[in-house]
């Protein structure tokens, strides 16, 4: 495996597991899941602390929904693949950013 690829799987890897650091974290303190729903309550300082949030946790999210539609509502395969890649997308996207800011920070070599 080139060095880039295993870049990316890391980078891939840590974005799925930060997103699920969230999220866990999120639904221990409030007792509820997180979801995009957070987004609609309104012009509020919540509703806009929520937005970094969800960037960074919304592969979880994503995937968590997928997996429960598919489940319970019988979606299609397609779907259920469709955003499987946007997740595994996004959440390479994160996880690049997170690695980059550990670096930039002087934590990560």
């Amino acid at each position: 495996m080139s060095p880039d690829a295993f870049n990316s799987v890391f980078s891939l890897c840590i974005g799925f597991a930060l997103a699920g650091a969230l999220a866990s974290g999120y639904q221990a303190v409030v007792q509820r899941p997180a979801g995009f729903g957070l987004l609609q309550e309104g012009v509020a300082p919540k509703t806009f602390a929520a937005v970094p949030f969800l960037v960074f946790a919304a592969p979880f999210i994503i995937m968590r929904n997928t997996l429960r539609g598919a489940r319970i509502e019988r979606r299609r395969f397609e779907f259920v693949m469709m955003a499987t890649v946007l997740a595994g997308i996004w959440s390479l996207m994160s996880g690049t950013f997170f690695l980059m800011t550990l670096r930039a920070a002087g934590l990560l070599a």
